[in-house]
């Protein structure tokens, strides 16, 4: 598995529409990998995100998750420094395979926080329904969704020493993009805190294959760094 990091420029107006459309995006990152390199592996699949640069309103970066090494020198030149078409890519199986039970990670991740709606029994049966998916749009919803799904990931979230969660939920947001011809619109938040690793497969295996839907989008990606700083979250 290997974790790239491209800087985008959103002083250029091809960034900032290209960074707007986690379509474009998820369209760019196939594009990465010729087209007989695996998708998905036993590691992992492939995943991404775009996060904030800290201290800068004009960068952003798109991190990469995938079996196979990218050549993200199309994503540089539709929306990176058009000087310095360069990325980071590093091999991740030394940071999947060092992960052990009982560790305390720093973490980030933008989820797609959704539940299973009741549908009426006699609507189902008329219109063929099989299930209903709903976006939870609360702060409390949108935590309580990582919490209830920590266990099988294989962690949890760290708690200070006066017993709050070491978890700050931002970003909420509703986001819109065409597709094709037809109007997607996905609930997103971004989490941040420190967990500690009940379960190091099951832990492993988030990391490789994401956490929740929309995956395709920009969402489910885990990405953890050493607990420095823990007390700050």
């Amino acid at each position: 598995m290997y974790l790239s990091r491209v800087t985008l420029d959103l002083e250029r107006l091809d960034a900032v529409m290209f960074a707007s459309s986690p379509y474009k995006v998820h369209a760019a990152v196939e594009r990465a990998f010729a087209p007989d390199t695996p998708r998905e592996t036993a590691g992992g699949r492939i995943l991404w995100r775009l996060d904030e640069v800290p201290g800068s309103a004009s960068e952003a970066w798109l991190y990469i998750v995938s079996p196979g090494r990218p050549d993200l020198t199309h994503i540089c030149v539709q929306a990176g420094d058009a000087s310095d078409l360069s990325w980071v890519t590093k091999d991740y199986d030394p940071v999947l395979k060092c992960v052990a039970a009982g560790q305390l990670w720093q973490f980030r991740l933008k989820a797609n926080p959704v539940r299973k709606a009741a549908v009426d029994k006699g609507r189902r049966q008329r219109e063929g329904i099989v299930g209903s998916i709903q976006g939870h749009v609360t702060e409390a919803q949108q935590r309580s969704w990582l919490l209830c799904r920590a266990e099988a990931s294989g962690f949890r979230i760290a708690r200070t020493e006066e017993g709050f969660e070491r978890l700050a939920v931002s970003n909420r947001r509703v986001e819109r993009f065409r597709r094709h011809d037809e109007t997607v619109t996905l609930t997103t938040a971004q989490y941040d805190g420190i967990l500690e690793v009940t379960d190091a497969d099951a832990f492993r295996h988030a990391l490789g294959f994401g956490m929740g839907r929309a995956r395709g989008f920009g969402c489910g990606l885990l990405t953890i760094a050493p607990a420095r700083g823990a007390d700050d979250v």
